[in-house]
């Protein structure tokens, strides 16, 4: 298995389609949050599922953690 990080590709669309995932993971929760549902997500190999409350939970710990 590659383990090198995608990030630093030399191939520029690779290299980019990092922060696109990250964009679409986003609008995932967005969606999940503005509508009540819940969303699905691998943590260590392994499938969780994250209700909009864990989301905005989630979401306010990272906020309190920048400030």
């Amino acid at each position: 298995m590659n383990t090198k990080d995608i990030r630093m590709s030399s191939d520029p669309d690779l290299a980019g389609s990092y922060a696109a995932m990250l964009r679409a993971a986003r609008s995932a929760e967005d969606l999940a949050i503005k509508t009540n549902t819940s969303i699905l997500v691998s943590v260590d190999g392994k499938d969780v599922r994250l209700t909009a409350e864990d989301l905005i939970k989630m979401r306010n710990s990272v906020k309190a953690t920048e400030s």
